[in-house]
This record gives structure tokens, C-alpha cells and sequence, in this order.
């Protein structure tokens, strides 16, 4: 009886490439359209023969090499996960085809390291409901008894440390697990860069007339340097847009009927001081009707303007955008040993800051909505990108340097004679100079937002979303300076720098901040207790720590240094950095520690009630977040 062999099973699909079959049964796959395969300078080069025997290419052949080392390095360190796949197999003999099963190692993907428990946020949300609704009813009640009024009230101040902790371990965790990817990312633009840069002079030398015209060596770079990495930018900012603009109506419909609610519980002092407002007003013009719509359209205003996430997924998202500066600002201090090669490095660098609450304004009036760390990541490197244009432009110059030679000969009388001379012998002097533009945030909202959303982004900003205190904000005492006549001070056993205190208690008296914030580098005023403090500590002749935000800068460059101390401690100096919580969510306040007379610490503030002040506080005070200790 004649056996048939089953036919192949043969698909078709597009990819970058073009169209490509493949053959199910088999397992081989066949370019069907003929298209050219593209350039691609993100993976290892491979080099001929002939490019290595150029002397010219021999050091960006090096680096290339060397850059696709530290890429597949870092590639390999990112975690794996067994994943099961199915592959067709025909067996000639038998006539028959067959299905294996069989695990491959993959990378496990970005989101399932990061993720949380799902059940985590609901559960949260379900526990702080309820917890809301206890606190109500014993809130009823406190106030006709002291006692169940001090219990509450340490049960929350309790509640509040717990919530804090927990989110700081799951920043720090999820930063942990998230490193490797970071790692790997940085190390393939490194060898995108080491690869066109490769291609570039390999350019030069296969065209002569191209390295003698400068103008045309300088558009060739550029177009080869910088057009891949253009069009791949430009394509991810289409993307994101798109995404953005399906999915702002539904969100907007979706979340219009929360915002009340939500704005109710998280700013209910606003809310009461906006209705005692109205209420007063009531009181004045004897409008019931009228009065009434006024206080119900200021509790929409500052409904309206209010930012619709969750302060925890604000303040994580503000940490990760401090991070990627951080790692700029490292490759830029350490740029020449990251870059050898250069007889003479150039730098003109612009400040790397931005304020805070300018990102928080952009991610919201973006989103039309909130954002979680999550959602927002893809949309954060878009930002970072747009706002910090870094430059880098290799230029040679052909030098001279004087040697001195001797040359020796024989007459015809057999005498031996040497005669020394200078010469000027050309080589060349490879020159680096980076430049980095900080463009603003508020360039990158011109350049990425819709009118609609450029107009609720200048109002986020301009309220600071109603939580002024929520990066560290400052404090809104105010109440004049505290007298220091009479205090006498006890000298701890650290000591202190009496140089910087004077500096700063100079400043008492100074309303607005400025111009510490303009130092800083911000063009418009922010809340600057933060610039006070590093413009004090550089003004004494110190480089670090400089920070403009409490919770997300200050506190972690202490605390990685090995600098902090907790609230309660009492050998503090003159000069130490002192961080304030006024509501138990972080951070919110900073200054400088003026000294302590064994009760109290005395401190020098910025933008305390919007002014430079001399403030006291006891020892013991629950407002005191920490200590960033100065080893002067």
C-alpha cells in the first residue's frame, strides 16, 4: 500500500526584513521578498580581515569590541525563567511528524520582576476604607474624651509608620530587582554609540574626497551618528502619543466620577478651609443660594487641580526620575575614565535638576489622569530625553612636537662625524567636547502636549496640585523667628562648622527664596527650602550634597553615604542638615541645624511660611523625620 507523506505546513509572516515563510515542519524560514536586511548598530560587528589590518579603524574596532563585551556581560545578568515551547519534528522513517516539548531558558520580562501582588492595591484600598470609616466614628467621640482622643491619635501616628516603612521597602526592592534591566539598557547605548562611531570612520577611509572637505566630515558623522537613534525616538514619541490619545476618553469618564471622593479624602483640610471660606461668606452677603454656589465652585476648582494619583506612586515616580539624573550626572563626572582615548576632554555642561512638582503636572495633564510607576516608565525616558540633549563631537587637530635627532657619517677619510638638530614632527591630538543642554521640563510639555493638555499642566503647576508639602515642600509657619538671646548651647561630642551657621543665619529676613532657587538653576520660584540648604553648604565651599527635593534627593544622598540618623537623635552639630514630616507620608521640610541646648534643637530654615527663619523644636518633637550628619 503507498504511504503519503503529510504536506508541510508553511505560514507566512511580515517582518522588519520583509516578508519571510516558514516552514512549520522543517523549522526553516526563507526571505520570500527580496527586501534588504537594515543596518542594524545594536549588536556585536562583525569585522573582515581587511578591517583589521587598517591602523586607522584599529581603535573604534577596540571599542566596539570592548562595548559589545560589557553589553552581552550585562545581558547575561538579567533574570531567567524556564519557559516551555513546542517544536515540530518528521521523522523521515516513519513518515510521520511529531511534536517535542522542551524548556528553554528566556529573559524574564521587565513587568513580572516589578510586579506587585495583585490583590495588594485593592486590599489596600478595601483595609484604608474601612480603617477611614473607624477613625470616623471614634473621631465622633474623642473629643469628649481625652483619653480615647490620645489613643487615637497614637494609633494613627502608628498606622502612618507602618504604611511609610512598608512603601520604602517596596521602593527599595522593586529598585533592586529593576537594576540589571537599567544596567543593560545603558550598556547597549554604549555599544550603539561605539558601533556608529565604527561605522563612521570606516566612512573616512573607504572615501578620501570625504575627509578632505571638514564641512562634509561633520554632516556625515552627524547624519551616521545621530539619524537611528532620531527615528527610533521619534517613532516611540508617535507611539505614545497614539496610546495617549485612544486612551484619554475613556479614562476621563472612567475617573470623573472618583476624583470627588478621592479629593475629599486626601485633602480634607483644603476642602474644610475652602467651605469655612464659603461659609463666611454665606454669613456676610446673606445669599443662601448664591453663597452656596460659590462654595460648591471652589470646591471644584480645587477639586479640579488637584493631582488624581496616589501620593505613594508620585513619590516613586519622582525617585526613578532622580535616579536616571543621577546616573547622568555620574557618566558625566566620570566621563573621561569612561572614555579613554581623548588627549583633551571639553565640557560644557548645563545643570541636571528639575522641579518636582513641573513632572508631576506634566505626567498628569499626559495621562488625563493617574499614573502608577508602571504606566508611567515608558513615558518618563521620552521625557528625560527631550529635556537633556547631550552632545558629543570628536575633532582632531594635527600637531607639532620638537625632536631632537643626530645623525652620524663617515667622511672619505675614514673620520666619524654626528651632528644634532631639531625637528617638528606632525601627529595628531584627539580632542572630546560634551555639551548637555537642560532644555526644561516646561519645553518638553510645549513640545509634546495638546493645548487642552497644556492648559491643565500650567494649572497643576501653579497649584502644585494642591500638595505643596509633597516632595518637601517647606512649612507653612508663619510665625516670626525664635529669639536666641539667653539660649545656651551644649557642645556634642562631633563637631560642628560654626562657618556655615553664620552664613546662614545671615539670610534670616529673606522672603521668596531667591536667589537660591535661581541658583539653583530653576527659572521661576520653587519651594526652595532644599536650594536654601545646598546654596548654604556650597556658598561654605562645598560641592555635596546638593538637593532640591527632601524626600526623593536629600534623604537617600545621606542615607547612602552613610550620614543619616534617625528622629530622637542627640548629638547633633552645628551644620547638620535637619528633615522634617509633617504628616508621617515622608520628608517635607529641611534645614540647618543651629545647635541644641540639651531640650531643644534650634535650626535656620528656608521658605518657612515663604521666608528665612530661626525656628526651635524639642529633641523629642514626632515632626522630626532625621538627621543628615555633616562630617565637616
Amino acid at each position: 500500500m503507498k504511504q503519503y507523506k503529510p504536506r508541510d505546513k508553511v505560514t507566512q509572516k511580515i517582518t522588519r526584513e520583509g516578508a519571510v515563510e516558514e516552514n512549520q515542519t522543517t523549522g526553516k524560514s526563507e526571505n520570500i521578498s527580496g527586501k534588504e536586511k537594515e543596518a542594524d548598530f545594536s549588536g556585536r560587528l562583525h569585522f573582515t580581515e581587511e578591517d583589521r589590518a587598517m591602523p586607522e579603524l584599529e581603535r573604534y574596532i577596540r571599542k566596539a569590541e570592548q562595548a559589545a563585551d560589557k553589553a552581552e556581560a550585562a545581558r547575561e545578568r538579567i533574570p531567567k525563567k524556564k519557559k516551555l515551547t513546542r517544536e515540530r519534528l518528521y521523522d523521515e522513517a516513519k513518515g510521520k511528524g511529531k511534536t517535542k516539548l522542551r524548556f528553554e531558558e528566556v529573559e524574564k520580562p521587565m513587568s513580572e520582576v516589578a510586579k506587585t501582588n495583585p490583590v495588594s492595591r485593592p486590599a489596600s484600598l478595601a483595609g484604608r476604607m474601612v480603617a477611614g470609616k473607624a477613625h470616623g466614628k471614634i473621631h465622633e467621640v474623642e473629643k469628649e474624651n481625652s483619653g480615647v482622643e490620645a489613643g487615637h491619635s497614637i494609633e494613627r501616628t502608628g498606622e502612618r509608620a507602618l504604611s511609610k516603612s512598608s512603601g520604602m521597602a517596596k521602593t527599595a526592592l522593586r529598585n533592586h530587582r529593576l537594576k540589571p534591566y537599567r544596567e543593560a539598557a545603558k550598556a547597549e547605548r554604549a555599544l550603539h554609540k561605539a558601533n556608529v562611531n565604527f561605522q563612521y570612520h570606516k566612512a573616512l577611509s573607504e572615501n578620501p574626497n570625504l575627509s578632505s572637505n571638514p564641512l562634509s566630515r561633520f554632516l556625515q558623522k552627524q547624519k551616521i551618528k545621530h539619524n537611528y537613534a532620531k527615528d527610533v525616538k521619534s517613532a516611540g514619541k508617535a507611539a505614545g502619543k497614539t496610546e495617549q490619545a485612544a486612551g484619554t476618553a475613556t479614562k476621563k469618564t472612567a475617573q470623573a466620577g472618583e476624583k470627588g471622593a478621592r479629593f475629599i479624602a486626601r485633602h480634607w483640610k483644603g476642602a474644610l478651609l475652602v467651605l469655612a471660606i464659603g461659609l463666611l461668606i454665606l454669613a456676610l452677603a446673606g445669599g443662601i443660594s448664591s453663597c452656596t454656589n460659590m462654595v460648591i465652585g471652589g470646591l471644584g476648582a480645587v477639586t479640579a487641580t488637584s493631582y488624581p494619583s496616589e501620593e505613594q506612586d508620585m513619590k516613586e515616580v519622582e525617585a526613578a526620575y532622580t535616579a536616571m539624573e543621577q546616573d547622568l550626572q555620574h557618566e558625566l563626572d566620570n566621563y573621561e575614565s569612561l572614555n579613554l582615548g581623548y588627549d583633551e576632554y571639553r565640557f560644557d555642561l548645563d545643570g541636571i535638576h528639575h522641579a518636582p512638582h513641573e513632572l508631576a503636572a506634566y505626567l498628569s495633564a499626559y495621562f488625563g489622569g493617574a499614573y502608577t510607576p508602571a504606566s508611567a516608565q515608558g513615558q518618563l525616558q521620552t521625557v528625560f530625553e527631550l529635556q537633556y540633549e547631550l552632545t558629543e563631537t570628536e575633532t582632531e587637530e594635527t600637531r607639532y612636537r620638537t625632536e631632537t635627532r643626530t645623525d652620524t657619517w663617515t667622511d672619505e677619510d675614514g673620520n666619524t662625524h654626528t651632528d644634532t638638530y631639531e625637528v617638528e614632527v606632525p601627529y595628531t591630538y584627539y580632542i572630546m567636547t560634551v555639551t548637555l543642554k537642560n532644555h526644561g521640563l516646561f519645553h518638553v510639555a510645549e513640545e509634546t502636549l495638546t493645548a487642552e493638555q497644556l492648559e491643565l499642566y500650567r494649572a497643576y503647576r501653579d497649584t502644585s496640585g494642591n500638595m505643596p508639602l509633597l516632595f518637601g515642600g517647606g512649612s507653612f509657619d508663619t510665625s516670626p523667628s525664635t529669639d536666641l538671646s539667653g539660649v545656651e548651647f551644649v557642645n556634642g561630642t562631633r563637631p560642628g562648622n560654626q562657618e556655615i551657621i553664620d552664613l546662614a543665619k545671615a539670610q534670616v529676613g529673606n522672603v521668596g527664596g531667591q536667589p537660591y532657587w535661581s541658583w539653583y538653576g530653576f527659572d521661576s520660584r520653587v519651594e526652595w527650602c532644599a536650594c536654601f540648604v545646598s546654596w548654604c553648604i556650597n556658598q561654605a565651599g562645598y560641592s555635596e550634597p546638593r538637593f532640591a527635593a527632601c524626600a526623593s534627593q536629600g534623604v537617600p544622598w545621606f542615607k547612602e553615604h552613610g550620614q543619616w540618623a534617625a528622629g530622637n537623635y542627640t548629638d547633633v552639630a552645628p551644620g547638620d542638615v535637619i528633615f522634617f514630616d509633617w504628616d508621617g507620608g515622608g520628608s517635607d521640610h529641611v534645614g540647618l541645624v543651629i545647635g541644641t541646648d540639651g531640650t531643644n534643637v534650634y535650626t535656620v530654615e528656608g521658605n518657612s511660611g515663604d521666608a528665612c527663619k530661626i525656628k526651635s523644636y524639642p529633641l523629642t518633637s514626632q515632626y522630626i523625620h532625621g538627621y543628615g550628619l555633616m562630617n565637616w
